[in-house]
């Protein structure tokens, strides 16, 4: 498996190897003992899998606070997608600062997204199915959002002209300005 980091301590792409023939492909997405070599050490508790029929379909920027905070690996296993990590620790230098990768069933990359960041992405394409793993359990009085196209953030979802298709969660999701994060950097 490849590593990369990002320019977000933590945030990594991480790209398995795909071994192939005439029938198709077959790769290793996580291995936890290959992952604890390479320094990631991640107790995934709870898989998820959702579909976004449309392009332009926005998630997030979403979290899970303490005492359930949540890291995440994310593919994507048809279609593709812009994946999104955002810094919202306290006192981190890179505090609101933003990555982001594209993943796609063809590619295999997979963004993993430590505790302490928030996450989201848009699809490209229609029909796009996103797995990921989480470090937690989901727990809905632990959740948070940040809207995603803040411009303290400013990030490029790349969207052009195109509405975003967005839950009524997140279209009312509150800006980083006056946003108290849960996080603190621990350097």
């Amino acid at each position: 498996m490849q590593v990369e980091p990002t320019s977000l301590p933590g945030v990594m792409i991480l790209t398995p190897v795909r071994f192939g023939d005439s029938r198709g492909f077959f790769s290793e997405s996580w291995n936890r003992r290959r992952m604890a070599e390479a320094g990631l050490d991640h107790d995934f508790v709870q898989d998820n899998h959702s579909l976004s029929r449309e392009v332009g379909t926005v998630r997030g920027l979403h979290f899970q606070a303490p005492p359930h905070a949540q890291a995440k690996l994310v593919r994507c296993g048809r279609g593709r997608l812009f994946d999104v990590a955002v810094d919202i620790r306290r006192g981190s230098p890179t505090y609101g600062h933003w990555t982001g990768v594209e993943l796609s069933a063809e590619n295999g990359r997979q963004l993993l997204v430590p505790e302490g960041f928030l996450h989201g992405f848009v699809t490209r394409a229609p029909d796009t199915e996103i797995l990921y793993k989480c470090s937690d359990y989901y727990a809905p009085d632990c959740e948070g959002a940040v809207r995603f196209d803040d411009p303290d953030i400013g990030i490029d979802w790349g969207l052009g002209a195109t509405a975003p298709v967005l839950s009524d969660k997140d279209a009312a999701a509150p800006g980083l300005a006056g946003f108290h994060s849960p996080f603190q950097w621990r350097g």
